[in-house]
């Protein structure tokens, strides 16, 4: 756990609570407001909470060689992450036009 300074582990950890917490109040939101595209946003925003995760874990383990490919998972997952977040945000978008034309 000596691999990073106190305040980056606050800002690591804040960063999984914080996307925690976001999903959560997207998908409550989504609850309240069905057919809109916010429940694809939530579970977008999956894929970087748990690469945010692997992060965690690997400079949990004091970045331990054995545990490298985290790193990999990690970046795969950032990478897939961007992709499903911008096509919910699509989708979002789209099906906004389609209420606000009616």
């Amino acid at each position: 756990m000596h691999s990073l300074s106190f305040p980056t582990w606050i800002i690591h950890i804040s960063s999984v609570i914080e996307w925690t917490l976001a999903i959560w109040l997207i998908w409550t939101y989504n609850k309240q407001y069905p057919h809109r595209g916010w429940g694809g946003l939530a579970w977008a925003m999956f894929p970087a909470l748990v690469s945010a995760m692997c992060a965690v874990t690997w400079h949990f383990f004091d970045n331990a060689a054995s545990l490298e490919w985290l790193v990999t998972v990690q970046a795969a997952l950032t990478l897939i992450g961007n992709c499903t977040l911008a096509i919910a945000a699509y989708f979002i978008w789209k099906i906004s036009r389609s209420h606000s034309q009616v």
